[in-house]
């Protein structure tokens, strides 16, 4: 018994070592400012929920939509619940900025094997995959091409595949970093004036206009993912 204790000890001590030598780099600064934004704002949501507690819900739910759908989905929810621009703008790119400050430190540990996160472990493999897929397009343009990956609204070219290719480019967690935000709040920008037009013509038909296209966008992305999953399956049934 003391020594499978001693081995505990050892391990934990062995792991606390290891974090801190990770939270020593660049990219443990990185996820360190991340977690605390992270920290924030639910502090800050505590606070609305008590005084706004309505609008906190609405925050919740386009936090959770835009985590889970996307950020066309997330905002369309919050223009669905007759939110502002601002808002919606200023709280997609707090969400999509603490994701990618959370994700990419994330992704370098596990790349180097020096972090192995076993619930993320799918995602992570998935990530690597799909950044690995646009390398080689990406490459071609540099910089400039992985700045209109993150800001192209298609499928898998989201900000945290974004930095994923700018590290497998080689590019300093910086630079990288400044590249996917600029392209990732463009894009916030964009989708966001673009729905809430088609939001604000929509609801001249109907009140439910609006929560309808939200379904029918979480529908979408919804099939598109299972249709990928069953692929992938089928793939790994034939290999």
């Amino acid at each position: 018994m003391i020594k499978i204790k001693d081995l505990k000890n050892n391990t934990r001590c062995e792991e606390e070592r290891m974090w801190k030598k990770l939270l020593a780099t660049e990219e443990g600064h990185i996820l360190e400012i991340g977690l605390i934004m992270a920290l924030l704002s639910i502090i800050l949501l505590g606070f609305g929920y008590l005084r706004f507690p309505e609008k906190a819900h609405v925050f919740i739910g386009m936090s959770a939509t835009n985590i889970l759908f996307g950020r066309a989905a997330g905002i369309s929810f919050g223009f669905a619940f007759e939110l502002s621009n601002v808002f919606v703008i200023t709280t997609n790119i707090v969400i999509e900025t603490i994701l990618v400050l959370v994700f990419y430190p994330l992704f370098v540990f596990s790349w180097r094997s020096l972090v192995v996160i076993r619930p993320l472990r799918r995602v992570m493999k998935r990530m690597r995959i799909t950044a690995e897929a646009h390398e080689d397009t990406i490459r071609k343009y540099g910089i400039i091409g992985l700045f209109f990956f993150v800001w192209l609204p298609f499928w898998m070219t989201g900000p945290m595949v974004g930095c994923a290719v700018g590290y497998l480019l080689c590019l300093s967690p910086r630079k990288n970093l400044i590249i996917v935000l600029s392209g990732t709040y463009l894009a916030i920008i964009c989708w966001s004036l673009l729905l809430k037009g088609i939001h604000d013509s929509v609801a001249t038909y109907s009140p439910y206009a609006s929560i309808i296209i939200v379904t029918i966008i979480v529908l979408t992305i919804t099939g598109i993912s299972l249709l990928r999953f069953l692929r992938h399956r089928h793939k790994n049934r034939i290999s």
